[in-house]
């Protein structure tokens, strides 16, 4: 960009022979509203877990997402993917939980490629006992901004721009 705000012709070349097309006002105000959403909500509800029970915003997740499944088992994958992380990012968090008690770690029986991550019991009452200053912030941070019309477009947007990582699998 030029000190007027212009884009600069010639200076990076591209891809694909596409026209490179800026952002209008409605599209740069979703895009700057999104982008805050992205980067500033997690701190916002991380910031009661670390002090009230020092949880992670993931950590808390992974917790939460096992402790809703059938028998308190997921998938590894299936863990990355509803928690919203990477594999990677998921068996440095499940080690940590398992250090803690929290979590075991099993192969899959129906296909020993697999690996299964389980909520002990002790990993049940942290996150029971974490859950509710978790809802307290949805609720205050979120939810009780929005009637229910922007909340199911919340949702519908949230679908359309969900994001699967590239080793989920």
């Amino acid at each position: 960009m030029s000190s007027t705000g212009e884009p600069m012709s010639g200076t990076h070349e591209h891809d694909d022979d596409e026209e490179l097309r800026w952002l209008d006002e409605q599209e740069k105000a979703a895009w700057t509203g999104l982008i805050s959403l992205v980067l500033l909500l997690p701190g916002k509800l991380e910031s009661p877990l670390r002090q009230e029970h020092g949880l992670t915003l993931f950590e808390y997740l992974v917790l939460s997402h096992l402790s809703e499944a059938p028998r308190r088992k997921l998938r590894m994958g299936e863990l990355a993917f509803l928690a919203s992380g990477s594999l990677s990012r998921l068996s440095n968090v499940v080690k940590r939980c398992e250090n803690r008690g929290w979590v075991v770690r099993t192969p899959d029986p129906a296909d020993g490629r697999y690996t299964l991550a389980e909520l002990t019991d002790a990993g049940f009452d942290i996150v029971h006992l974490a859950a509710p200053t978790h809802l307290r912030s949805v609720r205050r941070i979120v939810l009780d901004s929005l009637n229910t019309t922007d909340q199911k477009a919340l949702a519908r947007i949230a679908q359309k721009l969900r994001i699967v990582p590239d080793d989920f699998g």
